[in-house]
């Protein structure tokens, strides 16, 4: 762990000095500024823990008009560096306005030197605090609720295989169908690994494009027109821990070297900010994209490609998992039960023998939302084959003998989100999956035929 750098700003070359020896023979690293001007570009350039500020300069001895823009300036610029105030005079009214801009704590010099300490360690130790509670806000950690024990055979292969190499820090892509259970097996990975920081999930397809480096790599406050504050980036706030990247196929082409930069040389900065951060993160990516495809279509890096999948795992579908349809569909309906307070419920014959035989489009994310609509909606403890509510087979929706009637392409295609959107009770996810389309390009059908009401 690196020393925590001190900035000492003084016009005194003698009190930098002196400042500089007892806090290098403490532990701490010391960088000099002999004004506030030049305090500031340090502060651009490079990290600093804590500033020891004099309050007066050229224009007078005893104002402390000097110190106070000083102070003005970084609690404008959204600065969260702890500072000390200090001056040759004892002066109540100075000390009070250094607190309201700012100010950890205020010393009179000559100082004595374990009360400099004291105060510094305490203004440190604060200062930790306020960063990882800031920190804590930001985070939306997602829970492992996965207490299932998989029975088939190809789940019990890909899980030796993660397990294996969960401990280390390679990247690792995860593929496979729309609610397969990438996310679920992310966390199952961070928690295996020797991570001690968290795991920060970001899902690249809801971030638009010119929110991304804000989104990644975070903002100072007056970064751009709407940066009213300062912002943490997802990288820093995976420190020590595991980025999970979802679907990282949607990240758009000119976002893509932001990103390629980041995981080659570890290096970003802040948008605002001239200072160069180092990443220490485990990246996790996934997506259900056709990166061959996408790579010969020039709209994914092959180069960025490459550094996402030194370990590639494809997340089989729901119904190439044939043993653990039935138990995963009654430890959801435990799972629902206990949540919702309701009795114990089996599935019956008809139920089991529906199930097994169901296509399951939308993966483990529809059975387990069928799960919960049955519990709920459920009047008996035995829930049978027509509470399951088990959309049409692609089968039975091909049955009829019934011509098409010849309209235009554009005519059909509304009238397929029309019937999709109907069945699925306006569940637009649920609805692209039965059409074979990505939410992002159901999203954007809609938006074109904007007479269509989800």
């Amino acid at each position: 762990m690196s020393k925590p750098c001190i900035l000492v700003v003084d016009d005194r070359p003698d009190i930098r000095l002196s400042a500089t020896f007892v806090l290098e023979d403490n532990g701490y690293q010391v960088q000099q500024a002999e004004s506030p001007y030049q305090a500031k570009e340090l502060i651009e350039a490079s990290k600093v823990d804590l500033i020891l500020l004099d309050m007066n300069y050229s224009l007078d001895t005893t104002s402390g008009d000097e110190g106070l823009d000083f102070l003005n300036w970084l609690q404008k610029r959204d600065i969260n560096i702890p500072a000390i105030a200090m001056t040759a005079w004892s002066n109540v009214e100075l000390a009070v306005k250094a607190m309201q801009l700012g100010a950890g704590d205020f010393i009179e010099k000559p100082w004595k030197n374990q009360r400099l300490l004291k105060v510094i360690n305490q203004q440190l130790a604060m200062s930790g605090l306020k960063e990882q509670n800031k920190k804590l806000t930001q985070r939306l950690e997602p829970q492992n609720k996965d207490g299932y024990q998989w029975r088939s055979p190809c789940m019990l292969e890909l899980m030796r295989q993660v397990e294996s190499v969960a401990s280390t820090d390679v990247a690792i892509l995860l593929t496979g169908d729309n609610g397969t259970g990438k996310s679920q097996l992310a966390t199952y990975i961070h928690n295996l690994s020797r991570q001690s920081g968290p795991l920060i999930s970001v899902n690249m397809g809801a971030i638009s494009e010119n929110l991304f480096e804000s989104e990644m790599f975070g903002h100072k406050k007056g970064a751009f027109t709407d940066a009213k504050e300062s912002r943490i980036g997802r990288f820093e706030l995976a420190k020590d821990g595991t980025l999970f990247l979802d679907e990282i196929a949607n990240i758009p082409l000119s976002q893509q070297a932001k990103l390629l930069r980041v995981l080659e040389s570890g290096e970003y900065e802040m948008l605002g900010s001239s200072r160069t951060q180092h990443t220490n993160i485990r990246l996790i990516s996934a997506s259900n994209g056709n990166f061959t495809k996408l790579i010969g279509e020039e709209k994914f890096r092959e180069d960025l490609f490459y550094r996402l999948n030194t370990l590639e795992f494809r997340v089989p579908s729901l119904k190439e998992r044939q043993q653990d349809i039935v138990p995963l569909a009654e430890y959801f309906i435990s799972d629902y039960a206990k949540k919702y307070q309701r009795d114990e419920i089996t599935l019956t014959e008809k139920a089991i023998d529906a199930l097994t035989t169901y296509h399951w489009p939308g993966n483990i994310r529809e059975l387990s939302h069928l799960m919960e609509r049955a519990v709920l909606l459920i009047q008996s403890t035995h829930l049978d084959e027509g509470d399951l509510r088990l959309l049409p087979t692609p089968e039975s929706q091909q049955s009829s003998d019934q011509p098409l009637p010849l309209i235009t392409l554009e005519q059909a295609e509304k009238k397929l989100i029309k019937q999709a959107l109907h069945q699925t009770q306006g569940n637009i996810p649920k609805a692209a999956t039965i059409l074979g389309l990505t939410k992002s390009s159901m999203y954007r059908r809609l938006e074109k035929y904007n007479d269509i009401q989800a």
